[in-house]
């Protein structure tokens, strides 16, 4: 192998690592900005869980409400 080999392979192999360093650092990026989509998300569900379980016991109360009142007439 000559000296222009040899360089030629040297800065094919640089090229590709400096590539391979960038979409690392893009997908390590990406993948942080999941995360926190990804926790914000989980938290609205909750939010919405809860606020879902809270509808549903003032509905479970109107309708014993209702039913108390319809026997009492």
């Amino acid at each position: 192998m000559n000296s222009n080999n040899q360089s030629f392979d040297i800065n094919e192999l640089e090229n590709k690592l400096e590539e391979l360093i960038q979409r690392y650092n893009f997908v390590r990026s990406e993948n942080t900005t999941l995360k926190v989509k990804q926790d914000e998300l989980v938290k609205e569900k909750a939010k919405l869980i809860e606020k879902t379980n809270m509808a549903r016991t003032r509905v479970e109360a109107m309708i014993s409400r209702l039913k108390t009142m319809e026997h009492g007439s």
